[in-house]
């Protein structure tokens, strides 16, 4: 997966374009830490440590709002999302008595970018723990998206107990990309990608990879979102914490550890889907021989103790914002499965 940066094989050339095409007027200024980009819900906050830091990891936290089936859904994002674009899944969620959770991941979005920090998916995995802790969630369900799905993955090795099912929508990290042909980029290489980050870079990504080519207004508000950081003024903290996230990506591979991860899991994949991490930097004659999410979940299935593949034909990367209520009626499935 490319995350709307130069070296995914998007070319985006604007020498031609006029001076306020290049300056996207358009774009608007949210801040780093989107302070202001309203979210569906009430934010809250976990104040903690972290190596050192104190840092802020902004959640929501929904209460069941028919019957309480007792029960507690944690919805993890993925790199190009927050937790506010999980905003119809909770509504439909909480009306079907769940309790539902939804944090910004450290790096990501309201939450702090402490500046310097070593992103790692047990350090998120444990700053999630320790947020379960905070709001008195035991059991729960994770569903994660995209890295939020990888995220997911390494909190199920760490912490089985606590898991009553997982669900992966379109997963980072059932394979490996690096090893599959994607050069190791260092910190220098991927700052200089987020460099050239911009509303119309991840336009063109989402459009082309997430959404097979086509565009709906209704996702114009997610772009916003994250190009309004990257436009702020402190942007640059943005850059920075995105490059250190891709690279925990391309050097934390999961995928050798999916026998371990001994807790139900549905995978629930959108088939059209060309997300493949980084593929674009990759030499064109070894592209091929890199696999998609959906590629790699065919395969990814029989590898886990417990799990079952819930393919989604015409959808791709984000079948939650493409096609919502086909999506929330499979992850109800996915959710009831085990009662």
């Amino acid at each position: 997966m490319r995350f709307w940066i130069g070296a995914a094989g998007v070319a985006l050339t604007a020498c031609s374009a006029p001076a306020s095409a290049q300056t996207e007027p358009q774009t608007p200024i949210y801040g780093a830490h989107l302070e202001r980009f309203d979210y569906p819900y009430p934010v809250h906050w976990f104040e903690t440590r972290s190596q050192g830091d104190a840092v802020r990891m902004a959640y929501l936290d929904v209460a069941p709002r028919g019957a309480p089936n007792g029960e507690t859904v944690v919805l993890l994002h993925g790199k190009n999302f927050c937790a506010a674009t999980w905003d119809q899944a909770i509504g439909v969620l909480a009306e079907a008595g769940y309790r539902v959770l939804a944090p910004d991941q450290i790096g990501f979005c309201k939450s702090s970018k402490p500046e310097g920090y070593q992103y790692s998916f047990r350090a998120l995995a444990s700053l999630t723990d320790a947020l379960l802790d905070r709001v008195g969630a035991a059991k729960v369900t994770l569903v994660g998206h995209s890295t939020g799905g990888m995220l997911a993955m390494h909190y199920a090795l760490l912490h089985p107990e606590r898991l009553e099912r997982l669900v992966l929508v379109n997963p980072l990290g059932l394979n490996d990309t690096v090893a599959e042909g994607v050069p190791y980029a260092d910190l220098g290489t991927l700052r200089a990608e987020e460099a050239e980050t911009d509303h119309a870079s991840i336009k063109a990504y989402q459009q082309r990879v997430y959404y097979q080519g086509e565009w709906r207004p209704a996702y114009d508000r997610w772009v916003d979102m994250l190009a309004g950081q990257y436009a702020s003024p402190d942007g640059d903290r943005v850059r920075d914490a995105q490059a250190r996230l891709s690279d925990m990506i391309q050097s934390q591979p999961i995928v050798g550890q999916i026998p371990e991860i001994d807790v139900p899991t549905t995978l629930i994949i959108g088939q059209r889907d060309l997300t493949s991490f980084r593929r674009g930097s990759a030499p064109e004659a070894q592209r091929e021989s890199i696999r998609t999410v959906p590629e790699a979940a065919e395969t990814a299935v029989n590898r886990f103790p417990e799990a079952r593949l819930i393919r989604l034909p015409e959808l791709g990367h984000s079948p939650q914002i493409e096609a919502p209520e086909h999506f929330h009626r499979m992850l109800l499935a996915a959710l009831a499965s085990g009662d």
